[in-house]
């Protein structure tokens, strides 16, 4: 079963994506993806913030919809809360980029994904980060050479919360059922 995880973000989307046995469990994750998007600060003058809004939004999800073509399921942190208006827009931006997923999707929280990655609910973005560089070292993870070693970027922790995304979600009530229920049909 191909499984996908998604950290939704208007500026940087992650998601993480790889074959997942069912009945040993074991997960091989295969594909990272991180859509970045930017405003666009050139044309402030010309191009209203909803415009630019509405550019970033296709840009997600069109790279969504790419990436999530043979997924059988997504595991999705939902955003939660906001601050600022503008921090609420972009929520809304993710929860409608949600709905659109054409793949069942199960609902974790931000401290079910800590959890299932770093182990505590106060993880840090480092740690998140530490976590899925060590349980998927071969793993195409952002990084750069520094002084002769492989150094990860601070991209990865969009992706990385996206992993534990996978993680958190098939401990849930609503995966377990899913799966007993396929079995029953197979």
């Amino acid at each position: 079963m191909v499984l996908a995880g998604i950290d939704p973000s208007l500026r940087n989307f992650g998601m993480v994506k790889g074959a997942c046995d069912l009945s040993s469990g074991d997960f091989d994750l295969t594909h990272i993806s991180l859509i970045e998007t930017a405003s666009d600060n050139n044309n402030k003058k010309t191009v209203r913030k909803n415009s630019d809004d509405l550019r970033r939004s296709r840009q997600i999800f069109d790279g969504m919809s790419e990436f999530l073509k043979d997924a059988d399921m997504a595991f999705v942190e939902i955003p939660v809360g906001s601050q600022t208006a503008r921090a609420m827009t972009s929520y809304g931006i993710c929860i409608g980029l949600l709905a659109s997923l054409q793949v069942p999707l199960i609902q974790v929280t931000p401290n079910e994904v800590k959890l299932a990655g770093a182990g505590t609910k106060t993880a840090s973005k480092k740690q998140m980060v530490d976590w899925a560089t060590g349980e998927y070292p071969n793993a195409p993870w952002f990084s750069h050479r520094r002084g002769g070693q492989q150094v990860f970027t601070g991209k990865n922790e969009h992706v990385a919360d996206a992993l534990a995304a996978i993680y958190a979600g098939v401990k849930t009530d609503t995966f377990k059922q899913l799966i007993a229920f396929q079995r029953k049909l197979a």
